[in-house]
């Protein structure tokens, strides 16, 4: 059991860090036009109190947060399934590709925040999935880095 808490640790700090990169890409694309609003502030807005497509006071921090928790989360769904082993890079981007498909091709606009990659502008799409592959990059990268100098796999 202490051993699956801590891939789950690492694989949560891994994804803090590449949630960051991502973020960074996400706020270029933004200020390059790309993008209207942040997904992260879209998603919070439509969960707090109120109606879901009025602007709310906190919900850009709100937005960063549950961004930075989401992907924390799903850095150390990763690393758990990885098992400290070397992690590719295609099985990583693989996988964040699939979160990036499953969110915003199924449950973002099932509930009304986006529309789906095939109906949004071109710009969001393109930046979400580019921001997607940095995260899938950095964590893998993260892991087995972390992995090695611990004296594991990876």
């Amino acid at each position: 059991m202490r051993q699956l808490v801590g891939m789950a640790a690492k694989g949560a700090l891994g994804g803090l860090l590449a949630t960051g990169a991502m973020s960074v890409l996400m706020l270029a694309g933004s200020r390059a036009g790309l993008m209207e609003d942040q997904p992260p502030k879209r998603i919070a807005r439509a969960a707090m109190a109120g109606d879901r497509h009025s602007p709310k006071r906190g919900e850009r921090v709100v937005g960063m947060f549950a961004h930075a928790g989401f992907g924390a989360a799903s850095g150390a769904v990763y690393a758990v399934c990885c098992r400290g082993r070397p992690t590719p890079a295609l099985p990583a981007l693989a996988y964040a590709l699939g979160i990036w498909f499953v969110s915003y091709e199924g449950w973002v606009p099932k509930l009304g925040i986006l529309p789906p990659i095939s109906g949004d502008r071109p710009g969001r799409p393109a930046v979400m999935a580019v921001g997607h592959i940095v995260y899938g990059l950095v964590l893998a990268r993260f892991l087995n880095r972390l992995n090695r100098a611990q004296g594991g796999s990876g």
